[in-house]
């Protein structure tokens, strides 16, 4: 690691690797093969396609209270087997004490749109 960075410091080029975008989520199914309560997920992200995810993030929503909603997903992730279920992007959100808070988008945007 460089002097003039710290530890846990990332570069521009490092954060320009990630690619955090905003899509609308199209369809939720249960999941009860998850260890945690968890739904699956599929998210419309536009160029990029529709893509399916598993988040826990039952204890602070409905089902009916994510369909048509934006949210912001890391996209390259390489997918990754979760039980019976490949998950293909990572959504996004905050640990708070009472479950995670999904990470949203406050106007709509196109779908696929890049966090800048």
């Amino acid at each position: 690691m460089s002097a003039d960075r710290k530890p846990g410091q990332i570069s521009w080029e490092d954060f320009e690797r990630v690619l955090l975008c905003a899509g609308t989520v199209l369809r939720i199914e249960a999941f009860p093969q998850a260890r945690k309560p968890a739904w699956k997920i599929w998210v419309d992200f536009g160029p990029h396609g529709i893509r399916k995810t598993s988040a826990q993030v039952r204890a602070l929503y409905a089902a009916e209270d994510l369909i048509g909603r934006q949210v912001v997903g890391v996209i390259n992730f390489p997918p990754k087997q979760i039980g019976p279920f490949v998950s293909e992007f990572l959504l996004t959100g905050f640990h708070t004490d009472d479950g995670v808070v999904i990470t949203t988008v406050e106007r709509p945007v196109p779908d696929g749109t890049r966090m800048a």
